[in-house]
């Protein structure tokens, strides 16, 4: 697992990322253009076990030429990290043993509600937004990561 700033001189600047929001049970998947100017959603993975997660992953990054993972780190309002930021951390190291090494964490404090708050402002029903919360949200968080590695 990189820092935010070696994952970035590890990458080519024509390069596309994702996005994943972790969650116990449902995963949101976003994908970056290659100029990492937009992050858009791409998918809500419901995770039954790791090696079926492992190959949907996998299937995304071969069918999408992704060079970078960005996974949302659910660090507490105040700053320290909890069960959920220990899972995400986890993850990180087991992707990063699996599919690629070029992997980040981003701080994804309110992404989740940034999200569905984004939603608000659409004409979209509440089902129609909560089945889109966590791709939306790992939206969020790749845009919040790719405005960091474009802005420097």
């Amino acid at each position: 697992m990189l820092d935010i700033d070696e994952f970035k001189k590890k990458l080519d600047k024509k390069s596309r990322l994702i996005g994943i929001d972790p969650g116990k049970k449902r995963i949101g998947i976003a994908i970056s253009d290659e100029d990492w100017i937009i992050a858009t959603p791409y998918k809500t993975i419901i995770k039954k076990n790791y090696s079926d997660f492992l190959s949907e992953i996998k299937n995304i990054v071969k069918e999408n030429d992704i060079k970078g993972i960005v996974i949302g780190n659910p660090i507490n309002m105040d700053g320290t990290s909890g069960s959920s930021s220990q899972s995400a951390r986890d993850l990180a190291i087991n992707l990063s043993n699996d599919v690629t090494q070029n992997i980040t964490m981003w701080d994804e404090r309110l992404s989740s509600e940034g999200a569905f708050n984004l939603s608000s402002n659409l004409d979209i029903n509440v089902s129609e937004k909560v089945k889109k919360l966590d791709e939306n949200a790992a939206q969020f968080i790749l845009q919040g990561a790719l405005d960091y590695l474009t802005k420097k």
